[in-house]
């Protein structure tokens, strides 16, 4: 069953808060996925139709040949797109701007950016002054694209907050996500409002729709769910429990990683309240 809701892309360059982004905008009641940057071909953009990007953070050097690229189609649907950290730079590098090494701008941890132009994005910042934000990156943005402006500046990322507003590209060196960049929900809910998301999803329902879908998928089969007591296994025993009931049969797997004790209390729970 294919769910209506308006969709929002995360292409992820592979940075460790990449998650964080999609939680910030699925408390903000947006739909959206994350696609490792190499399943994202036209094709799954054409198939997706999302109404915005969001091209993570990365460990990778734009500079380095064979570094991760999204398709160009990204910047050709007339979709707004956020780049962060990374993906900042490898907007500012497919639309014709410069990423450089080094040379002391690397900055790792905290950082204030200053404004330098108003900009919808950032509405509600700088009410007090210059913005804290979170930085981690090596290279730097040394020219950025056609078409793009400076909106907000640190001491280290003189390209801290740039933008084409008339195409809706907004790319941050920063990370808005983690919760060292106090006022990056803000950035977040800016971002979606902009891009026209009316903010009707929740998880509720997609937990019905995910109940349905398994319904629909096992039909009256039997199934066995493999369960080790972490996270995955516990929410796929009980939605599938919640869905299909007694034709399920779960089998504990004790890989000996868990702690003291957990075992038992993994067993106990689902034996006695599913």
């Amino acid at each position: 069953m294919e769910h209506m809701h308006q969709k929002l892309l995360i292409i992820d360059f592979g940075s460790q808060v990449t998650q964080l982004i999609a939680r910030r905008l699925r408390e903000l009641n947006v739909y959206c996925e994350i696609h490792p940057f190499q399943n994202v071909t036209e094709e799954f953009l054409t198939q997706f139709a999302p109404k915005a990007v969001i091209l993570s953070g990365g460990p990778a050097s734009v500079i380095d040949e064979g570094s991760p690229r999204p398709p160009m189609a990204v910047f050709e649907m007339g979709i707004p797109v956020l780049g962060i950290c990374y993906g900042q730079q490898v907007m500012m590098h497919c639309l014709g701007g410069k990423v450089e090494r080094g040379h002391g701008t690397a900055e790792f941890g905290r950082a204030y950016v200053s404004p330098k132009a108003s900009l919808g994005l950032l509405d509600g910042w700088f009410e007090d002054g210059d913005e804290q934000v979170w930085m981690s990156h090596g290279d730097h943005v040394s020219a950025i694209a056609p078409g793009f402006e400076v909106y907000g500046t640190s001491p280290n990322a003189p390209f801290a907050v740039t933008a084409d507003p008339a195409r809706e590209f907004y790319a941050v060196q920063f990370h808005p996500e983690v919760h060292h960049t106090p006022k990056g929900a803000q950035l977040y809910e800016n971002f979606i409002r902009r891009a026209g998301f009316v903010g009707d999803w929740t998880m509720g329902a997609y937990r019905e729709q995910a109940l349905q879908a398994i319904r629909d998928q096992v039909g009256d089969q039997k199934v066995i769910c493999g369960l080790s007591g972490g996270v995955d296994s516990s929410v796929a025993a009980v939605l599938i429990h919640e869905a299909i009931g007694d034709q399920l049969t779960c089998v504990f797997v004790d890989h000996g990683l868990l702690r003291e004790g957990e075992a038992d209390e993994v067993i106990g729970m689902f034996r006695d309240h599913y």
